[in-house]
């Protein structure tokens, strides 16, 4: 831990917002950015400054991810705040914003003020409270929307589940309206995908499993933007719907016809659903069972080429662990979910190899893309930015080792993959870490 003054020398500085990449330095101080550029070096550092020669590696913001499900209160058995902040660190995530879907769920003010606090005291990086939409997350009552962004909720979701109700949903965001606030929400007809636990198609007939089909996405998220329009639409002010996760090319239509009407909506996927398709649950291996399910090769192509285009907007690890227990049994039996936090940045890199996803936009939409729609000043290469910094080579190659990883939880769907983009340095507020 460090609080004097820190240089970082020699390194590829990538600006997210712009996409550029120039050679130079960052000057740290009290928890700021205060110089950056090719001026910054050891000779012009300072007698107190710490020094960190970057050998060439890239620096660049800290990674914002907009969901993640840490276990507090309630499942400290799958993650703690400590285990989940230590592994964002690993991964060059240095901020979390908490999934509302623990036990009980936080939908008062005294849950977000518990969950802050806890925070401050064990987490190494900003963990911010994203509350309930509806009370208990049931779907049938408002949640106290102004009392809850007061007590410092940055964004409001039902967690794992939609608001089945179009009129609570829309009550739900004529309050989000007037409080200008962020909805997140997951968009999945629940009766459609009730009995399914794979993506629906030729492959899950071969494997025997049911089938959940694109349209259960589609049609709850067709829904939800009749209702942005009916409620965030022309002459109305506040307000904002993100679509916590997009999977499928029926959503991605969808999301393109309310962005071209100018509504105030933008979406995000997981980094699996980008970088893995169903085939990857091979012999039914349940590490892969996810909600929403792994989708075909040509959606998980359709959704890069979104990605690389602008139309989704953010890319999110779904952080999601579970324990063995839950993950070592039958596929049609085990919980759905994977760790992300740790491999995020690296799978991501995999799209830039391959030619299909540039770096510059990789870490916009990991940085301050995210950091824009909830209105953080985290996420920029510039001077005043917090210095939320991470320094990674993005050559380096390494091997996913489970036993080795932060996360309380083991359930990787990259369990011994070979990867290249290894973080060598996180810092939050000024604080390597």
């Amino acid at each position: 831990m460090t609080s004097s003054p820190v240089a970082l020398i020699n390194a590829r500085l990538l600006d997210p917002a712009t996409g550029t990449e120039t050679p130079g330095g960052v000057m740290i101080d009290n928890g700021l950015i205060v110089d950056i550029g090719a001026k910054v070096t050891k000779a012009n550092a300072g007698e107190r400054t710490q020094v960190v020669d970057c050998a060439g590696d890239i620096v660049t913001p800290g990674l914002i991810d907009m969901c993640a499900f840490i276990g507090e209160p309630g499942a400290s058995h799958r993650e703690t705040i400590a285990t989940a902040s230590r592994a964002a660190a690993a991964g060059g995530v240095t901020t979390i914003v908490a999934a509302p879907n623990t036990n009980p769920p936080i939908d008062g003010s005294a849950s977000v003020d518990y969950l802050m606090r806890r925070a401050r005291d064990n987490a190494k990086v900003r963990v911010l409270p994203c509350a309930a939409l509806t009370k208990g997350l049931a779907g049938t009552e408002i949640a106290e929307i102004g009392l809850l962004k007061e007590a410092g909720a940055v964004a409001f979701s039902n967690g794992p589940t939609s608001v089945v109700s179009s009129q609570v949903m829309r009550r739900a965001m004529i309050y989000a309206r007037d409080f200008d606030a962020i909805v997140i929400h997951r968009a999945e007809d629940p009766e459609l995908a009730r009995m399914g636990v794979m993506n629906e198609g030729e492959f899950a007939s071969r494997l025997g499993l049911p089938g959940i089909p694109r349209e259960a996405e589609a049609i709850m998220l067709d829904r939800d933007m009749r209702l942005v329009a009916l409620t965030f639409g022309e002459g109305q002010q506040g307000g904002h719907y993100h679509a916590q996760m997009v999977t499928t090319t029926l959503s991605l239509e969808i999301i393109a016809k309310a962005k071209a009407a100018g509504l105030p909506v933008s979406c995000a996927t997981s980094i699996n659903h980008l970088t893995l398709n169903e085939s990857d649950i091979g012999q039914y291996r349940t590490f892969l069972k996810l909600s929403p399910p792994l989708r075909a090769e040509e959606e998980r192509v359709a959704l890069v080429e979104a990605l690389a285009g602008g139309l989704i907007d953010v890319i999110i690890s779904d952080h999601n662990p579970q324990d063995v227990e839950a993950k070592r049994v039958p596929f049609s039996e085990a919980e759905y979910g994977a760790i992300g936090l740790e491999t995020m940045l690296s799978a991501g890199l995999r799209l830039v190899r391959s030619g299909q996803v540039s770096l510059g936009r990789l870490i916009n939409a990991m940085t301050v893309r995210p950091a824009e729609i909830l209105g953080l000043p985290q996420g920029r290469l510039q001077k005043g930015a917090p210095a939320d910094l991470i320094r990674f080579d993005p050559d380096e190659p390494y091997v996913v080792d489970p036993s080795r990883l932060q996360s309380r939880s083991k359930n990787t769907p990259f369990d011994e993959a070979r990867m290249e983009g290894v973080v060598k340095l996180t810092m939050v507020a000024g604080t390597i870490l």
